[in-house]
């Protein structure tokens, strides 16, 4: 059987809660995985239908507003037990503000300063967020090691940024 992507693997293993539409799958990454994984709408619908094609998935009778529910097969189970057993791969930091960073000296003072600024707002959002995770997640370890994860990672990044407020020698702007 052809290898699954991150992205199937990952339906598939929200699918052993049960069936759920393409909505509620991207409800349920949202609620905790969106901040580590990056997936659109369009790709949760597209992988489905992968899924379906290659009978890992079901999909159910349309309801409300056209919502299809999709349920995991045997084969579903068996490809995600494969996939979950894989060693991951490595990761990849994906930080625009690091490339804009990078090319600083080429921005106004101003420019750059609303960029942090705005970034220290989102980051102190995104650890507001964790602290507050639904308390569901507390009954899974793994799960609240990733929320762990979370808040010590936003943590850094808004002391990163706090720091960033102290070196007068990122004003420059080269020309």
């Amino acid at each position: 059987m052809n290898e699954l992507n991150a992205t199937q693997g990952s339906l598939l293993g929200f699918l052993h809660g049960g069936p759920r539409t393409g909505w509620e799958l991207l409800q349920e990454v949202d609620s905790g995985l969106s901040r580590f994984w990056n997936v659109t709408t369009s790709h949760v619908y597209r992988e489905l239908r992968t899924l379906e094609d290659r009978g890992l998935v079901t999909a159910g009778d349309r309801g409300a507003r056209a919502k299809v529910p999709f349920t995991i097969t045997a084969a579903g189970r068996q490809a995600f037990r494969e996939w979950i057993s894989l060693a991951p791969g490595p990761e990849q930091i994906r930080f625009p503000l690091l490339v804009t960073l990078w090319f600083g000296r080429f921005l106004e003072p101003n420019v750059l300063e609303e960029f942090l600024g705005r970034a220290r707002g989102e980051h102190r959002r995104r650890l507001a967020l964790y602290r507050a995770a639904p308390t569901s997640f507390e009954e899974d370890p793994h799960r609240q090691a990733v929320i762990r994860f979370g808040i010590a990672y936003e943590e850094a990044i808004v002391n990163w940024l706090a720091s960033m407020e102290e070196h007068p020698d990122r004003r420059a702007v080269a020309t």
